[in-house]
């Protein structure tokens, strides 16, 4: 395999590993800029990955080529209205937030698992029969270099992700939405004497993040899984919080450090392919995303400035 050859297979495969990172770590994104810690991203992956597995099994025969999106659509429902016991939790009852995202990762599993065993009869759902597929883009992937780089065999959903984490720095940086969601999350006492309601903004935000976790769960399982049991995400919410984090709350940093965890997770499962690193031994690959996970947050999160009231209830009135 030449260098051309290999960067032609690990590109492609880095963004296909990227994209449910992009959608969740910039769901985590609006969370945490609205001062809501959200601990619980993999949770609302796990019921997105549910969810989007569920519908396409269920009405792939009547939905046709429709199938993905809906179940997509429905994921993002789904993982908006799940998210509504985090921000109950820790907005309304004003209840340590890492303590309310983590009972959120564990109900969010045994949730999904007791309704695959119910709904089944057994550990896992079958292999739905339409998943996500490569496509090519005309004219784009007739490029020299960068066509079959980039254009060539391309998810819908990695286009989507782009365009997502474009759409959320232009919403943070510059509509009034995103000033007021900012300021909640950095002073919501001065936010609330300008008449800005700080529990609706952070209900809102939270909300957004669980639509976009199910989004990046529902992506995940129907790119790369093709199916849903208790293993399908496996630490990728984790993943995507450490992006957010080495992305610094920033939807385009978020991009960023989700393409560098995707380049990971390609390393991991298909270096036994890759010229120079074929001789590593698998399970040092395996751990790999893991272990740079542990690096990047042990690496920038004492000098990556979180919202300053960040993990903090607003109570009305108190400072």
């Amino acid at each position: 395999m030449s260098f051309l050859e290999m960067l032609y297979f690990i590109i492609p495969s880095a963004i296909l590993y990227a994209t449910p990172l992009i959608f969740t770590a910039i769901g985590g994104v609006f969370s945490e800029r609205s001062g809501v810690v959200n601990i619980g991203l993999e949770g609302l992956m796990i019921v997105g990955a549910f969810v989007g597995i569920f519908v396409n099994l269920e009405f792939a025969s009547s939905l046709g080529v429709a199938t993905i999106w809906v179940a997509m659509l429905a994921a993002m429902i789904i993982g908006g209205i799940f998210s509504l016991f985090h921000a109950v939790a820790s907005i309304s009852f004003r209840a340590d937030q890492t303590v309310s995202g983590v009972a959120i990762n564990l109900l969010g599993l045994a949730a999904t698992v007791f309704l695959v065993k119910m709904i089944y009869d057994k550990g896992q759902t079958d292999m739905i029969t339409r998943p996500i597929d490569r496509f090519g883009i005309p004219y784009l992937e007739n490029i020299p270099f960068f066509g079959p780089l980039l254009f060539h065999d391309v998810y819908s959903t990695s286009i989507l992700a782009f365009a997502v984490a474009i759409g959320a720095w232009f919403i943070i940086y510059k509509t009034p939405f995103g000033l007021r969601l900012r300021a909640v999350g950095e002073h919501p006492m001065a936010a609330d004497t300008m008449g800005i309601n700080v529990n609706k903004m952070r209900y809102i935000a939270v909300v957004i993040s669980g639509a976009l976790g199910g989004l990046g769960g529902a992506v995940y399982a129907q790119t790369i899984t093709h199916d849903f049991s208790h293993a399908t995400i496996a630490g990728q919410g984790f993943m995507a919080i450490a992006a957010m984090i080495f992305g610094k709350w920033h939807p385009i940093g978020a991009l960023g450090a989700a393409l560098f965890f995707g380049l990971a997770q390609t390393l991991s499962i298909a270096g036994s392919q890759i010229p120079f690193i074929e001789n590593v031994p698998a399970v040092y690959l395996q751990i790999l995303p893991y272990v740079l996970t542990i690096l990047a947050l042990a690496g920038f999160i004492g000098k990556a400035n979180a919202p300053k009231a960040s993990g903090q209830p607003y109570i009305k009135g108190k400072r």
